[in-house]
């Protein structure tokens, strides 16, 4: 399992006691390991709910998290008027080291799996003792057979979901977990907004859901918004953020800049979707106000026109008949109206038709095709518990995607592990657009991989998604001309997926001045006064560009500098790597994983950041980092062989190889983090690395002569 059972009953706890009325609200949880240590830690947290949900809204606590709110070092005491408050809080932080203590005792337990496999407590297999193949399981924990808390107030819905996984089918990864989810929250409770979060975010805002439904409900541009994003704030970073896990610049800046386009892009986690967009539907078009008639102009001038109006007769009686079509069919709300076909049709093979593709959309499902036309949500009241989870289970089955939209214009889009971007692209390729909301407390905070190697891979998938959509046909570049999405919108999906593209001039532009100290050859050519004026105007309107994205987005020069450092340190490792493996992926059918082992620890609030683990990923930064070294070595000591003179066209070399190990540094310091030296394996392939690259290069030697010895007058009388 990925995410401790803690973190997640945390998220859970947190969703669950959020301020939003208890009636509208389910949390669906979805074990794609089809893990019982998940089951019944689930189970635990359900019962603990019962304690926690009553005492946050009694006393108008944030966070809504137990773990993060008993750890925060603030006066707890501030604004609190109630004489029990102390009392009950000490009694529940006691309640809460007891439910973590049970957690811990399911997680010891789990170490040690049984040879025969889980068995659940009336003595039956644990249906998921093979990952790989089990049936589909749902489990409602709250929500049912009048549970209630402490205080007899009804609580929100609470449900776990493991869809069906068979050997020979492709279950896509996280899109295909959340498609299930969609269609198992449409069969059970059909809400008509979605919140996304990962299960290691927690509501950090409980008024979060509030303040999207500002947006979403707006009566004048909120039927066009897909869905709205917050930023992403994280937990347990260190305060200098040594390898950018913020993210800052992306968050603060880039994203307020989409936002006042067609919207920011979807980033899969801390996202309020309306449903109807995740269907395919093209967003409602905003009718244009009639035209203006002037009867001064004479009637010849009228001619031309008469042919176009007999046309919008045409098209409104079309539109009159199709919504006539829609009325109807959003009047069918029994499910044996639906297995029926389409009412408000005459003609018996008519009604079949929209049955039939509806099926080839979303799946031969009634209900679930029932549930997509109720734009306001809602369960088709003559409905039973039992005939809906019965639903339920068929929806999540392996073969129900099977010849229908799903993954293809229905749902998170399959076809990338950044599923997050294709998604976000088709809404707003559909006429959507989204919304940026950064509330003043931060609505949702999450665990960030604070290592070194974790941070590499994280951005490595990042980066091998965005290869995996440039090579496909959902590339930004060539898809969805003559749709909704505006060009600058498209613009920023570009420059999304070709980013990896940079790690080749980067990495060339990082070994360079190398090359120069190395060979004593400066290779920047001399230019004009005109060409230096020119290059001068455009450092500066980068430089005058970046101090006012700064000043606008509230990012420190420390944060933006950290920023700049990763982005070289992750262009020329991640990004190199993401852009070979994207190739041999999607043109050779070759699929490469780089393992990650880790290699010893280290005690203290941030541990982990001193956590080295070996990786491949390691190898071209350190590989720059030496040679770059060594060239600064070996220009120093040959200006100082060679005299005063010479000390001049040095200073130019080393401003650039300076310039690369100083954006190198984050990474020379997280290899060595609170170690004696850097790793035996790291160096020995750095060096091996250097040394081919330097015999490569006095083979190959550009800067000779390739006419042979050219031969001077020596100025010597040798008579």
């Amino acid at each position: 399992m990925k995410e401790p059972p803690l973190i997640t009953a945390n998220t859970v706890l947190s969703i669950l006691a959020v301020d939003y009325p208890v009636d509208k609200v389910a949390c669906y949880v979805s074990d794609d390991g089809a893990a019982m240590l998940t089951f019944e830690a689930l189970s635990e947290t359900s019962e603990f709910a019962r304690k926690w949900v009553p005492f946050c809204k009694k006393f108008n606590i944030e966070p809504r998290a137990p773990e993060w709110y008993f750890v925060q070092k603030v006066d707890y005491l501030k604004d609190k008027v109630h004489p029990t408050f102390v009392r009950e809080r000490r009694a529940m932080k006691r309640e809460y080291e007891e439910f973590k203590v049970r957690i811990n005792g399911l997680v010891a337990m789990a170490q040690k799996v049984p040879e025969e496999g889980w068995t659940m407590q009336d003595g039956t297999p644990w249906p998921g003792n093979n990952v790989r193949d089990h049936p589909g399981m749902i489990q409602v924990f709250l929500g049912h057979n009048g549970v209630r808390d402490v205080e007899g107030n009804e609580l929100p819905r609470l449900i776990y979901v493991s869809r069906e996984k068979r050997p020979g089918f492709d279950h896509h990864k996280k899109a295909g977990a959340m498609n299930a989810l969609v269609r198992v929250s449409a069969v059970i409770s059909n809400a008509p907004y979605l919140l996304n979060v990962d299960c290691d975010h927690y509501i950090n805002n409980s008024k979060a859901l509030r303040e999207s439904m500002c947006f979403m409900m707006d009566p004048t541009s909120g039927k066009k918004i897909c869905y709205v994003q917050f930023p992403q704030r994280f937990d347990g970073i260190d305060r200098h953020d040594r390898y950018s896990n913020r993210n800052v610049v992306f968050f603060d800046i880039n994203m307020k800049g989409l936002d006042g386009i067609q919207g920011p892009i979807y980033v899969g986690t801390g996202c309020v979707f309306r449903r109807q967009a995740l269907y395919g539907y093209d967003a409602p078009i905003k009718k244009k106000p009639p035209g203006k008639t002037c009867n001064c102009l004479p009637k010849w001038c009228c001619c031309c026109f008469r042919s176009n109006k007999k046309k919008r007769k045409g098209k409104s009686k079309d539109n009159k008949k199709k919504t006539k079509n829609r009325e109807a069919s959003t009047q069918i709300h029994a499910l044996e109206n639906i297995e029926e076909g389409i009412e408000g049709i005459d003609n018996e093979k008519s009604s079949l038709m929209p049955q039939i593709k509806f099926e080839k959309k979303f799946g031969q499902s009634p209900v679930f095709i029932a549930s997509t036309l109720l734009e306001e949500g809602g369960v088709p009241p003559g409905a039973t518990s039992a005939s809906l989870l019965k639903e339920a289970i068929h929806v999540i089955s392996c073969g129900y995607e099977d010849k229908t939209e799903w993954g293809k214009e229905v749902g998170w889009i399959y076809g990338s592990v950044t599923e997050d971007i294709l998604t976000g692209f088709k809404m707003h390729c559909h006429g959507w657009r989204s919304v940026y909301c950064i509330p003043k407390r931060p609505a949702f905070k999450g665990s960030a991989p604070i290592n070194l190697s974790d941070r590499l891979h994280q951005v490595l998938r990042w980066a091998l998604g965005s290869v995996e959509i440039f090579l496909s046909r959902h590339c930004p570049i060539w898809y969805g001309y003559g749709c909704g999405l505006k060009p600058l919108e498209r613009f920023s999906y570009i420059n999304s997926v070709v980013y990896p593209l940079t790690s080749i001039p980067l990495v060339a532009y990082c070994t360079l001045p190398a090359v120069c100290l190395l060979t004593g050859k400066f290779i920047v050519p001399e230019i004009s006064n005109y060409a230096s004026i020119v290059f001068m105007a455009l450092f500066i309107s980068i430089a005058a560009t970046s101090i006012l994205e700064m000043q606008w987005g509230g990012v420190s020069i420390d944060d933006w500098w950290r920023n700049e450092q990763f982005w070289v340190i992750g262009g020329v490792s991640s990004h190199l790597f993401a852009l070979f493996q994207g190739l041999l992926k999607v043109l050779a059918g070759v699929n490469t994983n780089f393992t990650v082992t880790s290699k010893g620890g280290d005690d203290g609030e941030f541990s982990e950041l001193y956590l080295f683990k070996w990786t491949s990923l390691l190898v071209p930064p350190m590989t720059l980092l030496i040679i770059n070294i060594i060239g600064v070595i070996v220009g120093i000591s040959d200006a100082i062989n060679n005299g005063y003179e010479t000390w001049g066209p040095l200073f130019g070399k080393l401003f650039f190889a300076l310039w690369v190990i100083v954006h190198l540094y984050p990474f020379l310091k997280g290899l060595m983090g609170k170690q004696n030296g850097v790793p035996t394996i790291i160096v020995v392939w750095s060096i091996l690395l250097a040394s081919i690259f330097s015999l490569l290069w006095v083979r190959i030697n550009p800067f000779l002569s390739r006419d042979g010895i050219v031969l001077e007058v020596c100025g010597l009388n040798c008579d």
